[in-house]
């Protein structure tokens, strides 16, 4: 069974796990295999929806492989082997990589019950309400409401993996930035008549979303990921912000109205349930990623791209670096008050070493970000691509992180276009 009985609440563990994405999941599996005691909690019941592009580039695959569920992932994706760029003046290219579209609500059931088949137990429906802390104020568990009744859970260490909303940040003590990095909006539409002719993930930029960009991304069984994302939504004042003047369902209808494929989609296919939309937390800021015997990951430390919004291989790595850094220094240490002080700050310092390895690669993105603001540059990347295969190389590189996306729209990087 999947979700505790009230009768048998786990009262404790070794490791507290709160949320069950793709980050939650992901450490929540490693952890388990490694013999640790796991509990990990959402406020929602398995098989929840999650408002995403559902796309999985390479990092994600890697991160899947790393896990041992790669397989059961591509068992039910719907695979492609390109991105397609489409710029303000209709020019394309399609991008080479090793891609796959599964909705949100298939993938994280795929990882939470690779989760509990490890060994971890699944906590579900309760929210997280607070940390609980000792008398040194070190995070020793966390208190959930559960069925309307307190309840908690007494941990050695507390991943928080809650995702892009931040009142579980607020909680636990660990948000610095209350607004999203951006916001985007997206529906399933149901046209198998047009499965063969949309075969790659498409990403279009046009005057209508900027500064940001409209997708459509083929699904299994016929059926079609379509939205909008929006960056820089919000204006930042001193950690509040305020919203920029961003209307998605206006900009989700100007896209469509924009781009002929997104307006057959919607005039010729059934949409499935509502649109949705959800804030984003990118480049690895708004808040604080550890403190005494918690650790931040997924999209609650920023781990989305500024530039696509993907986010899904990210969260699992930041997963699998909390997991791995507890791993690397709990020896002996399980229910020991003063053991687990002692490794305090060798766990921190790994996790947030990796974290900083990362960096780098975000802060490329958020120059990247600039064809978002300015979408002139797409078409330019777009005409160059359609000449250049080098240039064509250097964009597959960016998918698979062996090329530098901030470079491709730098002044040096835009020169180079006409000389490659």
């Amino acid at each position: 069974m999947s979700v505790e009985s009230s009768a048998g609440l786990p009262a404790a563990c070794q490791i507290l796990i709160i949320g069950a994405g793709p980050a939650g999941s992901a450490a929540a599996r490693w952890l388990a295999k490694a013999g640790v005691d796991v509990v990990f909690a959402d406020q929602q019941p398995l098989g929840r929806d999650k408002v995403c592009g559902d796309g999985l580039i390479p990092d994600a695959h890697h991160a899947l492989e790393r896990l041992g569920l790669l397989d059961r992932v591509m068992a039910k994706a719907q695979r492609s082997a390109h991105v397609g760029c489409i710029g303000p003046r209709g020019g394309r290219i399609d991008v080479p990589g090793h891609l796959a579209v599964l909705p949100r609500r298939q993938l994280d059931e795929i990882l939470n019950l690779g989760a509990q088949e490890a060994g971890a137990r699944f906590l579900a429906p309760a929210r997280f309400e607070a940390a609980l802390e000792d008398a040194q104020g070190r995070v020793r568990g966390a208190r959930f409401t559960i069925d309307g009744q307190p309840h908690e859970i007494a941990a050695d260490w507390v991943i928080l993996a809650t995702g892009a909303v931040p009142k579980a940040l607020t909680a636990a003590g660990m948000c610095e930035r209350h607004t999203p990095s951006g916001v985007a909006l997206r529906g399933y539409v149901r046209a198998p008549a047009m499965a063969g002719e949309i075969k790659a993930l498409e990403v279009v930029w046009c005057k209508p979303v900027q500064p940001g960009y409209g997708w459509i991304f083929p699904a299994p069984d016929g059926s079609f990921n379509i939205g909008v994302g929006v960056t820089d939504s919000h204006k930042d004042m001193a950690g509040k912000g305020q919203k920029k003047d961003v209307n998605l369902r206006a900009i989700f209808d100007a896209f469509v109205e924009h781009y002929p494929p997104a307006k057959r989609l919607m005039a010729e296919g059934e949409l499935i349930g509502e649109l949705k939309g959800a804030p984003l937390r990118c480049t690895l800021n708004g808040a604080r990623w550890t403190r005494p015997g918690l650790l931040v990951t997924g999209e609650a430390a920023g781990s989305t791209y500024s530039f696509t919004g993907e986010g899904i291989g990210k969260a699992m790595e930041t997963g699998l670096l909390a997991a791995e850094a507890i791993l690397a220094h709990r020896a002996g240490t399980a229910g020991n008050g003063d053991g687990l002080h002692a490794i305090d700050a060798p766990v921190r310092e790994q996790y947030e070493q990796g974290l900083r390895a990362l960096q780098p690669k975000y802060d490329l993105y958020e120059r990247g970000n600039r064809v978002n603001r300015f979408p002139w540059l797409a078409d330019l990347l777009i005409w160059r691509a359609q000449k250049s295969p080098r240039l064509l190389k250097r964009m597959s590189g960016v998918l698979n992180e062996t090329s530098n996306p901030g470079n491709l729209v730098s002044l040096k990087g835009l020169t180079r276009l006409f000389l490659e």
